[in-house]
Formats: structure tokens, C-alpha cells, sequence
């Protein structure tokens, strides 16, 4: 073992060697950039051929490296990078081991599932010594529930395959060790996976020195890179490569590469020192950071060395002794290295795994390094734990404990941390009195803000504005709830004169903003603020009503740390500019002029710049409006006199739910009311008892009562047609149409009693509408979509609407109409039927959710789901709560979701397993029937109703109240042996309704080939196609629905080729029911195709236009539904349906639904920010794509047109 220096790194330019000082800073620049664009930049350099496929949270890189190659930047080989987007993970790893045989420098990014679907090919590409690299922001795992943040349990999963593995800790170290990455795998021939901590590094930003591409060109092994073109596979000099072999060669082949595996450490140290030469960032495989002669070292990799790194600077400095070994190359793992960098003398080791692999004697660092040691004369003792799963936060107290626990005099091994398990008790306390360990003079900075309200994108600008124009250190992360647009995020900021290494949230804040009113009563926004800190209030109250307004335990903090409390009303400010909901850039004007860390001209300035950066491409119109709110705001800034706040008065919080559940009332004071607070990681482990196979209840969205929307609509009953279409088109079904009897009226509220007026088409009933005002985004779809003259619905302020309308629902919301015919439904009585879906986390305005909603009220009560991974996922089926509902008989709808890829897989197996044991019952129903012949019952009830059931066992309608009166029937024959046979498996007597839910990304693309295969079954399932044309959860990437000339992710240069028209490929078949609809633009067809499709008896397919927030809708998403209407008018989109069922009358089964397009296509073109903004890049490229979209969709119609009366062609 070697003796050891002190590896600082807090000086990037200070270095040992002093005489090349100036070259080094003339090789480096700073900028200030999260980890994906500083790991997409070092891969930039090498790359030739990119395979990609998006996944969060890697796709920013894929994204960042195909705007590059759109803008022409140029690789080290002066060309710019070919990039293609496959179907598939799969399908990019099979690309990526292709084009490294066909001898381009080839690379990949990734995380999660989709670097699993990878393993086949890397051990391909392993195997057959290609120098292949895939930069991994590591994820977790999908198994009892999924998640997207971070940990190491994908890289983990893929140590076996022989691709090496080398950790980055933080954003600089993405970039030094991203370009070592392919730099080695040149030289090694192996292929390298360079990883780094999902989220915690891959998006948080700090100032960097980016390493210029003339400093790595000497670097280049280029004699190892022609090496590797003359290998590539070449018709020049042909070879085979990949045989099949037999037991007698396969082994001593697999043998053959053990000295290549023997060298790469030695070459990585090679690059690590050359790198070190050039910028004075010296790394080595394993690295000590600590005391001298320490008594305890800490062995970890990723984002907590940086942690660690901080904490044990901290105690170190109070008279202990600790070190933190660095992992840097965890595969190959250098013994001879680790030993070599291992401090003489050390006791005590702890080992830190963020992963997990249950049943296992502790996990893989934990076991390397026991491995390590084994037969070592001296050799310390070692523990090992678990820590920071999904991105759980990882803090100095938490290192603390770690360090505590192994102290002690029975060290707990095998523990937990950042937990508490009160179940398995293995997790350790974090030491709470630990004070603030970051470095002197950090400015700690929290923002709450609204998804969608531009509070991230604002915080992105100003911590680049801040590394850019100050010599400060820069820090900024993001945490989100699992919300779409409207959900919770919290921005935290640092800056200060000392390197940054706090990879956690901050605890300890010197400004905190809330930019919406409504968190001051669902959080607890001053937690950790310091004394007399400044908190900024975005809202419209006055001083007096502030008073009323603010929980009586926030003005208790305000009083007592003497906080400096700032209002400002940024949304007034922002409608009056036409900025609708973007109240980002006032309120960071607001923060530049409180915290004064630039000049406020200047930091006006600064802004206006990056406007014109993020916006620019939206017209000068949107720049003006930002330009005016950065210059207005300051004018609008109010000190509160805080003397005028009592703590008498004040609202308070929700301490407990009740639902009238005991068992639910657990899950929803243990889990659901403390996630929804932000507490979620208090909660034990015991609270999940009875759901540890991730188990959720339904119809829980019902208890969130969010009240995040300023405005929400107010109803006159006497100018409303009773159409119901605001209901029909509500995204977060906040409407409830209600047809009451004269008797239940008169004992209903007041307001009911007023505004209820007689229903139209139902005498001797009254129409009242129901709404939720604290469940409405305020989207105003329904206002604009509203066909009353005058409008029968206004805007009115959010605490009008809940004074009016709150004890009204509490009344209205759980009654269910009386179903008054047995005749299909129209759209106006479709929605009398009760929904089974309410109040999700999607997006205002969202596209998706209203089809979703009207299915459930047709079928939700026998509804199976099986869900893609997605937007359909986030929005239904994010934890805490579930928007599915139950009715008053607790039925309603069974949803699960497997992965991504293997949806329409999953939904078939769900039905399968179903329909095989219900064909077992309706064997055990004939036996019952014979038995009842042979005991001359066939008068009985019971027996009238198994023929009915028997008769109607495949029809979908009716289903439910067959099987209830069998069942009833069945109940009281209980003394049958048959009957009670049949009455166990009663769950099974009702034909369910078979659904897929997924969005066009899983449909077009990934999961195609499962779809494909179901529709070939002839299964009776139905599968609804949200279609918004773009990956919309991962962030707007192009799918094989991008339309031509459409900019999206991955296609920054405008989409190339035209729209794959699925529903017409599932047309060959022709024994499938497709249709495509568009809610907005014609209701009655839409629900005559959901009525159609579940009728028909064999398998259908539903595509429906969902516009999305990615689409950039200039009027806003307050539109989409008019927006649907637009593209069917000017034949953007096309409205058909194909019922094979009509052959058998002698019809044509296709009818095309849609008009002879009337509408104007360019100007519905030009209404989306992602058709205009390549005609501002590139105006005669995007006017050559435009021209052809519009040729192609009147080629489409006609087509369509002609196939509907039957012509050829």
C-alpha cells in the first residue's frame, strides 16, 4: 500500500504545476451546464454514429447531440454526427454493434429498462471487441413499482457482460471522464459504459471547464483507430465474425480475452493522467480524499462521494479522522490499484451500494471489496449498506450515521440508510444536530413553483447567468412531483467563493419563493429557511388578507426568525402582458433584485438575453411581452410588514383524511397526506405493510383537493343548452351533470335549488351541473369549446368558485344519475353516466385524459387496463394517489402496467388468464344447467338466469346486470353444490371489458410489434392510442407519429419522412375494428367508435388525436380542443372508421367520417410552434417540408375518400 497526498480539487486552474498554468487555462473555458450536456459534449468529439432511443433521464443527451449535428458542428473527424433514432433500446443497441462492425466510432445513451433491453448486444459487442461507449445516467429498476430517478441498479445489472464501467461523482467529472471513456476504448478494444447518477448529476448544473476538442486530438490513439477499420467487416477482405460454436472451443475463446481485460486499467490510468497533464484535474481508478491516517474510510462512487467529500471535511475539522476511496473504474476492478491507493492501517471500512439485490449477502461494491481483501494479512473489517434508492436524498446527517453505526461496538451490517425501517429495523438514524456542512458564504436558494409556470426554466437561466457573469461557484437541482405540467417543483439554487459539492437538497435556505398562493396550506415552504432569510410570496393578497390567508404556524416562523417577507402578484402582472400562466421571467427579475448578487441593469439585461435564447424561435411578439415583465416587475415588489401578522388567526392544515375506510384511512394518513405535503420520506417502511407488491388503491384522487388554478369556470344555468360538452371535453372531469327529481331537489343545497332548471329531453327532471372548482386546472377548454351564445360558462376567481360551489359537492359528488334508456348513448347522455376517472395529474388541457374519461363511463365498472409506460402512466397511475374511481358497489376499473415495450404483450395475458377461467366457469354453469334439468328446476329463477347469462356470455352489453342476477339467484341456492361452485367463482361471471391504453411512442414504435401480434389474435381487446405524434412524457421526441416537417427532439431539423399510418396497416388484417377520431372535432363520432369498437367481437383499435403541450400551440392549451376541430378541417387529420362487421351486410366496412377538408393547412400548420419554428432556422428547408406535408395530406384524403365508395388505388 502507498502512502498517500491530499487530492484536492476545489481550485480547478491552482495547480501543482505552475509552468503550464497558462496553457491549461488557454485549453479549458468555463461554462456553466448540467451533467447529460457535459457528458453528450466529451461524446461529441468521438462519435461518428449515434443509435438512440429516448429514455428519462438520459434522452437530454441524444437531444443536445442531434441539435449539434443539425446546427453542423463537427466531430475530431470534421464531419457532424450521424444520428438515428430507433424503435427500441434493443433496436439502438443492435444499430450501435452494426455500425461499430461496419467501422464508425458508434455510441449510445440510456438508462434504466432501456439499458436491460441493451444486455444481448453488449455482450455481442463485448465479446467481439468493439470500442463501442454509452454514456448511462443511471436509473432505477421497474419491479414492484416504477421510478425514474436514480441509482445504480441498471449499471449494476449489466457488470456481467464485459462492458467496463467508469463512474462519474459530478458534472466536471462527466466531462473528463466521458472523454477518457472513448479515448480508452480506442486504444482497449473494449467497449465502455460511462455512468453517472441519474437526476442527481445528470441534471444538476454547475460551472464547469469544458475541455476544448484541439487539447484531445493529440490524445487519439489513431493508430489503434485505423486498427479498428481495417477489422471492420469489408467486402474488400471478407471474414466471418459470430460463429456457433460447439463445447469444445467456446470456452478457451471466451478465455482469449483475458489479457485485454488485464490492460484496460493500465490504459485508463494512462488517459486519466493525460487529461490530468492538460487541465490539472488529476483522476486515478481509485481516489483518497481525507485525513492522513484515518480510522475509518468510506468506500462509495457516484454523486455521494461529493457528500461524503463534504462531510468529512466538516468532522475532519472537528478532530476526526476519516477518508472516503473514491471508486472511479468499477469494472475492470484493479485489485493491484485499489490496494495501492487503500490508506495503511485502516480498522474500519464501510462500503455504500445505491442499489439493491434482495437476497443477496450484501450488494456488488460491498462484495468487490470484501473480495478485495480476502487473504490480505491486516485486512480491515468491512460493512456494507444500502443507500439513496430512486434519487433519496443522501445528506451529511445521513453520512454521519454511517459513520456512527460503525463506531459503535456492534456495527449493524447490511443496513439501510436515508429510511427508517421499522420492519426489518436495518436502517440507521441520521444525525440530526448536524449543522450546515456546505462550504462558508453559500447562498442557498429554494423556489416552489408550478409545473408549466416556467419557474425551472427561469432558475435554469439565472444560475448560467450567475456561473457566466460572476466568479462564483454555481450550483442548481430540480426535484418534481410525479405530476405532468401542473405538479409541484422545487428549484434549489446555490452560489458561493468555494467549489460546491452539496449533492443533496438544501436544508438550510437563505430565499425561498413560492410562485403559487395555493402551497402556503398544503406545504411547509419555510422549513429550513435561516434567520431573517428572505421569503417571496407570489399571490394577490393584501397585507390583511395575508394575515387570514397564511397558516398559523408559517407566521410563527415568519415572526420568529424574523424573516424579510416579500409579496409580488406575478400573474396579474403576467395576463395583463398576454403572458397567460408564464410568470417565470418576473419572477426572476424579482430574485435578481432582492438577492443583488449582480447589479439589477445588469441582471435585466442578462434576462433579456435569455429570452431571446429560449424564445426567440416564438416570434418577437413573445419577446416583447418577456422584455416588458423583466422590466416592469421590480415596480411591483411589496415588503409585508410582518408586525401585522397575529398567530390567532390563519388557516390550518388537513391533519387527518377520512373516508369512511379504516383500512383506506391508513394508507391515507400514513401515505397519501404526507406525499402529498412533500413529506414523503418520512414515511416508514411499516406504513407500505399489506402493499409491498406495490399495490395501490383506487379512487383516491378525490382527497388531493389540490386548488391550483387562479380562475376556474362559474356556470349560468340560463344560458346553457345543456349540451354537455364541457363535461364531455374536461380533462380532469370536473364537471358533473346531474338529472334530479322534483323530490331530490327540493332536498338538495340552496344554489341547486336556484340554478337547477328543467331538463331538456327528460320530463319531470331537473338539469344541474356539478363542478369541482379545487380539481380544475383552469385550462378553459370547457369555456372555449361552450356552443351557448354569450357562453354559459366565465371565469371567476378560484375562493368565489369554492364559496359557492364546495358544499355543493360534497352533495353532488358521489350521487349517480338514473340510467333512463337502454338506447346507445349520446354525447349529452354519455355524460350522465358516472365516470370512473377524475382529477389526474395530467397537463391543463391535456389532449389524452378526455378519451380515457369516456370510456370509463361507458364500461368502467368491468374495465381491465393494461397501461404503457408514458404520459397514460404518469397520469394514471402515479403514486400517491390513483384517479380510477369505484363505484358505490366498489367496482370500477383493474389497471396494471408492465413495462414500455411489452404493453399490448401484457394486456394479452391479462386477458387470456381471464378468459381461461372464465371458460372454466361456463363449463361449471352447463354442469349446474344439467343439474337443474335432472332436479326438474327449470322454472326456478336460478335457472332463467343461467340461460340468460349462458346466452349473453360474449356480449359486452348488459353484461353487469346479467351477472348480478345470476349471482343474486345463486346466493339463495347455495345448498346446490354446482351452484355454490359457481357462486365462488363469481368475480368471473361478468364479461369484462378488455383495454390497452398507451401513447403513440409505444404504439408506432416500441411496442409495435406486440400490438401487431394482438391485433393478429383475433383476442377481443380494445386498444386506445392516445396520439399526441411525440414522446410527450420523456419531453417531446420524435416518434414514427411525428408528422413531416414537425421540429421535435431528435428531430431538430424538421421530421423528414411522413406519418407511418398505423391504423391503415391494421386495416390488412381485415378482421380488426379501427378507427381514428378526434374528440374536439366530432364528439358523436368518437363515441360511436368507442360504442363500436368494444361491441365488436374480436380485437379493435382506437387512435386518437391528442394535442400536447409539446405542440406549442400559440393560443395555448386552453385550445386543444378547438385545435382538434382545426386539424380535421384543414385535412390534417382524418376521421375513419373500418367495422369489419359491415362485409357481412353487403356494405363497404370503411367509411371515412372526415369532410372534404375545407380549412386553411397552412394556417393550422402555422397555429403550432413546432411547424413555424424551422421556418425561422431554416426558412427554405421548412418551406420544401411544409409544401410536401400539404401534397401528402390531400394524397392522403383522396385516398381515403376513394377507398370509402369502394375505388382501387
Amino acid at each position: 500500500m502507498r502512502n498517500f497526498h491530499l487530492f484536492r480539487e476545489e481550485l480547478f486552474l491552482k495547480i501543482e504545476y505552475s509552468k503550464k498554468e497558462d496553457i491549461m487555462i488557454q485549453n479549458c473555458r468555463s461554462e456553466t451546464m448540467d451533467g447529460n450536456t457535459a457528458a453528450a459534449t466529451a461524446s461529441y468529439y468521438f462519435t461518428e454514429v449515434a443509435a438512440i432511443y429516448p429514455i428519462t433521464p438520459s434522452s437530454p443527451m441524444a437531444e443536445a447531440v442531434d441539435k449539434w449535428a443539425a446546427e453542423g458542428r463537427k466531430n475530431i473527424f470534421g464531419q457532424p454526427v450521424k444520428l438515428i433514432e430507433m424503435q427500441s433500446e434493443g433496436g439502438a443497441a443492435g444499430a450501435l454493434h452494426g455500425s461499430l462492425q461496419a467501422g464508425a466510432l458508434s455510441t449510445t445513451y440510456t438508462s434504466s429498462q432501456g439499458l436491460l433491453l441493451m444486455i444481448p448486444n453488449l455482450y455481442k459487442i463485448a465479446g467481439e471487441l468493439l470500442p463501442g461507449v454509452l454514456h448511462v445516467s443511471a436509473r432505477s429498476l421497474a419491479s414492484n413499482a416504477l421510478s425514474i430517478f436514480g441509482d445504480h441498479q441498471d449499471v449494476m445489472s449489466i457488470r456481467q457482460t464485459g462492458v467496463a464501467l467508469l463512474a462519474s461523482g459530478n458534472v466536471q467529472e462527466c466531462m473528463d471522464l466521458g472523454c477518457i471513456a472513448h479515448l480508452t476504448a480506442i486504444r482497449s478494444r473494449i467497449p465502455f459504459v460511462h455512468f453517472f447518477d441519474g437526476f442527481r448529476t445528470s441534471h444538476e448544473i454547475q460551472k464547469i471547464q469544458v475541455i476544448e476538442q484541439d487539447t484531445l486530438m493529440p490524445m487519439v490513439d489513431w493508430d489503434s483507430l485505423q486498427a479498428f477499420r481495417d477489422r471492420a467487416l469489408n467486402p474488400d477482405h471478407p471474414v466471418l465474425r459470430g460463429t456457433t460454436q460447439n463445447p469444445d472451443i467456446f470456452f478457451q475463446e471466451r478465455e482469449a480475452v483475458n489479457t485485454f481485460y488485464q490492460s484496460a486499467p493500465g490504459i485508463v490510468q494512462e488517459y486519466m493522467d493525460k487529461i490530468g497533464e492538460a487541465t490539472g484535474r488529476h483522476y486515478h481508478l481509485f481516489d483518497y480524499y481525507g485525513a492522513e491516517h484515518p480510522d475509518l474510510v468510506l468506500i462509495a462512487m457516484g454523486s455521494s462521494c461529493e457528500v461524503i467529500k463534504e462531510t468529512i471535511d466538516y468532522l475532519n475539522g472537528q478532530g476526526h479522522r476519516y477518508g472516503l476511496l473514491q471508486v472511479r473504474l468499477f469494472r475492470p476492478f484493479s485489485k493491484e490499484a485499489f490496494l495501492e491507493t487503500f490508506p495503511e492501517g485502516v480498522k474500519k471500512v464501510v462500503v455504500l451500494d445505491r442499489t439493491k439485490e434482495p437476497g443477496a449477502h450484501g450488494e456488488p461494491l460491498y462484495q468487490e471489496i470484501c473480495a478485495v481483501f480476502s487473504g490480505e494479512k491486516n485486512a480491515p473489517s468491512i460493512i456494507g449498506g444500502r443507500y439513496g434508492l430512486a434519487s433519496k436524498d443522501f445528506t451529511p446527517q445521513d453520512v454521519a450515521a454511517v459513520i456512527k453505526n460503525a463506531e459503535g461496538p456492534d456495527p449493524l451490517n447490511g443496513f439501510t440508510v436515508g429510511i427508517e425501517d421499522d420492519v426489518t429495523h436495518l436502517s440507521l438514524s441520521p444525525e440530526v444536530d448536524l449543522p450546515d456542512t456546505s462550504p462558508k458564504g453559500t447562498v442557498n436558494c429554494k423556489f416552489w413553483g408550478l409545473g408549466s409556470d416556467g419557474t425551472v426554466s427561469a432558475n435554469k437561466s439565472a444560475i448560467k447567468i450567475i456561473g457566466g457573469q460572476t466568479e462564483k461557484y454555481v450550483q442548481a437541482y430540480f426535484s418534481y412531483d410525479s405530476k405532468k405540467s401542473g405538479g409541484v417543483t422545487i428549484s434549489h439554487l446555490r452560489f458561493g467563493d468555494q467549489q460546491i459539492r452539496s449533492s443533496y437538497l438544501i436544508k438550510h435556505a437563505d430565499y425561498i419563493a413560492c410562485h403559487n398562493q395555493s402551497y402556503v396550506n398544503n406545504y411547509n415552504l419555510l422549513e429550513g429557511i435561516k434567520e431573517k432569510g428572505i421569503f417571496l410570496l407570489n399571490c394577490k393578497w393584501t397585507d390583511e388578507e395575508l394575515n387570514r390567508q397564511l397558516p398559523v404556524f408559517m407566521k410563527k416562523v415568519i415572526l420568529e426568525k424574523k424573516i424579510r417577507f416579500y409579496t409580488v402578484d406575478a400573474d396579474h402582472i403576467a395576463r395583463e402582458l398576454g403572458l397567460g400562466r408564464r410568470i417565470n421571467m418576473i419572477m426572476q427579475t424579482v430574485f435578481f433584485t432582492l438577492i443583488r448578487i449582480i447589479p439589477t441593469e445588469k441582471a435585466e439585461e442578462y434576462l433579456k438575453q435569455e429570452v431571446r435564447k429560449n424564445y426567440g424561435h416564438q416570434g418577437q411578439a413573445v419577446i416583447e411581452m418577456n422584455d416588458r415583465a423583466i422590466e416592469e416587475a421590480p415596480a411591483y415588489i411589496h415588503q409585508v410588514d410582518i408586525n401585522l401578522l397575529d398567530t390567532e388567526t390563519g388557516e390550518g392544515w388537513i391533519k387527518e383524511l377520512k373516508t369512511g375506510d379504516p383500512g383506506l384511512d391508513r394508507f391515507a394518513n400514513q401515505v397519501i397526506l404526507p406525499m402529498n405535503r412533500q413529506e414523503g420520506d418520512k414515511i416508514p417502511v411499516s406504513a407500505f405493510a399489506g402493499n409491498e407488491d406495490g399495490t395501490f388503491p383506487t379512487d383516491t384522487t378525490q382527497y388531493e383537493k389540490r386548488g391550483i388554478a387562479l380562475e376556474v369556470p362559474d356556470w349560468d344555468s340560463d344560458k346553457c343548452l345543456q349540451c354537455n360538452l364541457c363535461s364531455f371535453v374536461c380533462p380532469h372531469t370536473a364537471f358533473r351533470p346531474a338529472l334530479l327529481k322534483k323530490e331530490e331537489l327540493e332536498a338538495g343545497p340552496i344554489k341547486v335549488r336556484e340554478e337547477a332548471r328543467e331538463a331538456k329531453g327528460h320530463k319531470g327532471y331537473y338539469f344541474y351541473m356539478g363542478f369541482s372548482p379545487l380539481d380544475c386546472t383552469g385550462c378553459g377548454n370547457c369555456m372555449n369549446i361552450c356552443p351557448a351564445k354569450g357562453k354559459a360558462l366565465n371565469m371567476v376567481s378560484l375562493e368565489k368558485s369554492c364559496k359557492k360551489e364546495s358544499a355543493v359537492w360534497q352533495w353532488i359528488k358521489d350521487r349517480e344519475n338514473e340510467v333512463l334508456s337502454d338506447k346507445v348513448p349520446t354525447v349529452k347522455e354519455s355524460q350522465f353516466l358516472s365516470p370512473y376517472f377524475e382529477f389526474s395529474g395530467a397537463c391543463a388541457g391535456c389532449g389524452e385524459t378526455p378519451y380515457a374519461k369516456l370510456v370509463t363511463q361507458l364500461f368502467g365498472d368491468r374495465m381491465m387496463i393494461s397501461n404503457s409506460a408514458g404520459c397514460t402512466t404518469v397520469w394514471g397511475g402515479s403514486a400517491p394517489v390513483v384517479p380510477y374511481k369505484k363505484d358505490k358497489k366498489g367496482r370500477g376499473p383493474a389497471w396494471g402496467f408492465s413495462l414500455f415495450e411489452d404493453n399490448g404483450e401484457y394486456g394479452l395475458g391479462m386477458y387470456l388468464g381471464y378468459q381461461t377461467v372464465r371458460q372454466e366457469v361456463k363449463e361449471k354453469s352447463e354442469t349446474l344447467r344439467q343439474e337443474l334439468t335432472r332436479m326438474e328446476k327449470t322454472e326456478d329463477e336460478l335457472y332463467k338466469a343461467l340461460c340468460v347469462w349462458q346466452e349473453g356470455f360474449e356480449q359486452g352489453q348488459g353484461a353487469r346486470e346479467r351477472a348480478d342476477r345470476l349471482i343474486e339467484c345463486l346466493k339463495t341456492n347455495l345448498g346446490i353444490k354446482e351452484a355454490e361452485e359457481l357462486y365462488k367463482r363469481r368475480d368471473f361471471l361478468i364479461k369484462r371489458s378488455n383495454w390497452v391504453f398507451g401513447g403513440d411512442g409505444w404504439a408506432y414504435d416500441i411496442g409495435y410489434g406486440g400490438l401487431d401480434h394482438v391485433l393478429s389474435t383475433g383476442a377481443d381487446i380494445n386498444i386506445m392510442v392516445f396520439d399526441t405524434e411525440v414522446y410527450s412524457n420523456t419531453g417531446g421526441q420524435a416518434s414514427k407519429a411525428t408528422p413531416l416537417a414537425a421540429v421535435a427532439k431528435f428531430s431538430a431539423a424538421g421530421k423528414r419522412r411522413k406519418k407511418k399510418e398505423l391504423g391503415m396497416m391494421a386495416i390488412q388484417y381485415g378482421d380488426v375494428y379501427v378507427a381514428q377520431v378526434a374528440m374536439g372535432a366530432d364528439p358523436s363520432q368518437t363515441l360511436k367508435a368507442i360504442l363500436e369498437a368494444e361491441s365488436y367481437p374480436g380485437p379493435s383499435l382506437i387512435i386518437g388525436y391528442a394535442p400536447c403541450i409539446n405542440h406549442g400551440i400559440k393560443r395555448g392549451m386552453s385550445h386543444t380542443q378547438e385545435q382538434q376541430k382545426l386539424a380535421v378541417e384543414a385535412g390534417y387529420w382524418n376521421l375513419y372508421r373500418y367495422d369489419p362487421r359491415r362485409k357481412e351486410e353487403g356494405k363497404n366496412p370503411f367509411i371515412l367520417d372526415s369532410k372534404e377538408p375545407k380549412g386553411n393547412f397552412r394556417e393550422f400548420l402555422m397555429s403550432e410552434v413546432r411547424f413555424t419554428s424551422l421556418q425561422k432556422k431554416e426558412p427554405d428547408i421548412a418551406e420544401e417540408l411544409l409544401i410536401q406535408a400539404e401534397a401528402d395530406a390531400k394524397e392522403r384524403y383522396e385516398r381515403y375518400r376513394r377507398k370509402s365508395i369502394g375505388e382501387r388505388g
